[in-house]
């Protein structure tokens, strides 16, 4: 009876570890922009005691200069775009939005582990500047899970109140027509303007240097770009007294 007893525990215990040892997330730690972009995680996204949902963050009004209220989160590394004198500056988003964060405590060995889709709890003060919201002053812990969002088409939302809802995300543009390119002090190395048209409207875009640097295929590609081409553009939705998106890959259309 006891050998029977023995053999049905082992049983219940091998169910157990074949049940536990596929959560379904397949999820890579590739950059966006990639030819072949990790797809989201299907698990839910539950915020820990204390952390901020998104709506709760987005809710807490700041101006220039102002105030700067501290806020708790729990968001998903999207891209890395620098890290110097032990501060990191970094694209975030759950699947409700984006947060930038900015200059985070972080050593070099830590910005080293966070690849993208890591998940992590920030701890700063929401502050805002030319627009652009930001989280600064932030220390982090990692956590476990991993999230790495997909691209948002917000190409109608361009001339519209509601674009500045998706700031921070990972977004598309499909159909836009190339106006002009400039460089940063005239010339390759720095970073890139590109004038974009829609619909007969402008915008400004920009190859941030520090995000995709000028040995990135964008940042090449952009270069070789010509007033009337019509691309593509992904990237994420930053602001600068108006929108003003990073670009992180891009594509002629046709």
């Amino acid at each position: 009876m006891k050998k029977l007893l023995v053999l049905f525990l082992a049983l219940v215990m091998v169910f157990s570890l074949v049940a536990c040892g596929d959560n379904g997330d397949n999820s890579a730690t590739q950059a966006p922009g990639a030819s072949n972009p990790p797809k989201a995680t299907e698990v839910p996204d539950v915020k820990s005691e204390g952390v901020l949902t998104y709506a709760e963050y987005a809710a807490i009004e700041v101006v220039e200069n102002g105030e700067q209220p501290e806020v708790v989160i729990e968001t998903y590394v999207q891209a890395k775009q620098s890290w110097w004198d032990n501060k990191a500056t970094i694209y975030t988003q759950d699947k409700d939005g984006g947060y930038f964060i900015y200059e985070m405590a972080c050593s070099e060995e830590d910005y080293a582990r966070l690849t993208i889709g890591t998940k992590i709890k920030v701890t700063g003060f929401k502050t805002v500047w030319k627009g652009e919201y930001e989280i600064a002053d932030a220390t982090f812990e990692i956590m476990e899970g991993n999230y790495v969002a997909p691209h948002k088409d917000v190409t109608n939302l361009l001339g519209t109140d509601d674009l500045i809802k998706s700031q921070n995300q990972a977004v598309e543009f499909k159909g836009l027509e190339v106006v002009k390119i400039e460089y940063k002090n005239g010339e390759p190395g720095d970073d890139i303007y590109l004038t974009l048209s829609y619909k007969g409207a402008e915008y400004d875009f920009c190859v941030e240097r520090y995000l995709t640097d000028p040995d990135t295929a964008v940042y090449k590609a952009v270069g070789e770009l010509k007033a009337g081409d019509v691309v593509d553009v992904q990237g994420f939705l930053y602001w600068f007294n108006n929108v003003n998106p990073h670009v992180t890959a891009i594509s002629k259309v046709g």
